[in-house]
């Protein structure tokens, strides 16, 4: 039986940033995971030689240019710009909300007007200090944009009323009183040409790679093939949920191959804000990379509530979720030879370049205690 430094359990982007580096130092690893393919979430493939975002649009941006240039050493990125739109019932607004989107709504033409527009919103709906989602939301666009654009597709995306959502997940809601759809304001941004799962290849190609394993399935072998684990999974399953399980949010894709068709909605990502329609948005994957070809290729996403089992996507940080979370993190703490990281394992909903950061930190960590 060889013998790794490493056993990484998840071939995502954080396990799979942190065996590259480490097998640039010289160690040996061992990339385990239970799907049947690298990559993870942002795992992408072809069809109809169209780059598809597998598991959902994955547009990557950040201010950090360490994070920029690292990983464009693994790939040529181009210069998609994300400027989603907004479906309210066949009526179309640009997102994120911005003096476009309030002249649709309202009319308005001047950054004055528009915030005039939505201060008397505000008094009127009688808003100190939000207490929760809905009136943060009303805070931050008035009721108008609230009712079309964010109450029906939050409450889909979260399965729950926004009354009952805490306000701090949309205070990062990006909100501009200029004429710009650009949804990020991160200085970089863009798209990896041919998608992310070559730069998963390349990171991982020094490592040992097995698929279809759950690490649960044969834990106590796994753990001997190596000195030290990382692990990239959900905290929760690794401490056999002895605390109680965490709560996530799932989703479902439904992906179809349009043929003989060239241009679906004309734009990346289309969101459906309305209750009525099930999904909460269309990607339509070849506008990502300006693709000509014949046919093209959609994604419907569908919000699901969590079962043990499925795959989780989203972790709910609020009050109880965090609280139960910090007692799985004393137990993380007790570990010696095992090491947490990712969206799953540190239960925060990270940015693919807070990710990147979180995994060279901890490769700088592993390399100290060494």
């Amino acid at each position: 039986m060889r013998k790794y430094d490493y056993l990484i359990i998840g071939s995502g982007l954080f396990g799979s940033v942190v065996a590259r580096e480490l097998t640039e130092k010289g160690k040996s690893c061992i990339v385990i995971d239970k799907r049947s393919h690298i990559g993870g979430n942002i795992y992408t493939e072809k069809m109809k030689d169209i780059t598809v975002h597998t598991y959902g649009a994955h547009i990557f941006h950040t201010n950090n240019k360490i994070v920029w240039d690292y990983l464009n050493s693994f790939a040529e990125f181009n210069r998609y710009t994300n400027s989603p739109l907004a479906n309210y019932k066949g009526e179309l607004y640009n997102l994120p909300f911005n003096m476009n989107t309030f002249y649709w709504m309202w009319g308005v033409k001047t950054p004055v007007a528009a915030l005039e527009k939505i201060e008397s919103q505000k008094r009127k709906a009688g808003i100190g200090v939000p207490s929760n989602l809905e009136e943060q939301a009303i805070s931050l666009v008035g009721k108008d944009i609230y009712e079309k654009l964010i109450k029906g597709y939050t409450e889909k995306q979260w399965g729950k009323k926004a009354v009952d959502l805490p306000a701090f997940i949309i205070r990062r809601l990006p909100v501009r009183f200029t004429f710009d759809n650009n949804y990020f304001d991160d200085r970089y941004q863009g798209i990896p040409i041919g998608g992310y799962t070559p730069i998963i290849e390349k990171m991982l190609s020094k490592s040992e790679v097995v698929l279809n394993t759950d690490y649960f399935l044969d834990k106590e072998y796994l753990d001997s093939l190596a000195d030290t684990v990382v692990y990239t999974g959900e905290i929760d399953r690794y401490f056999d949920y002895c605390y109680g399980a965490l709560e996530y949010r799932s989703l479902r894709f439904e992906t179809t191959v349009l043929e003989n068709q060239s241009n679906f909605q004309g734009n990346a990502v289309v969101n459906y804000t309305d209750s009525e329609t099930p999904y909460t948005r269309i990607i339509e994957h070849k506008h990502f990379e300006f693709g000509r070809q014949p046919d093209t290729v959609i994604t419907k996403e569908y919000p699901l509530t969590f079962q043990l089992g499925d795959e989780p996507y989203y972790p709910v940080n609020n009050d109880k979720n965090n609280a139960l979370y910090e007692k799985y993190s004393e137990l993380l703490r007790r570990q010696v030879s095992v090491y947490f990281g990712g969206r799953l394992a540190e239960y925060k909903y990270y940015n693919m370049d807070q990710v990147i950061e979180r995994a060279l930190c901890l490769v700088t960590l592993l390399e100290l205690k060494k």
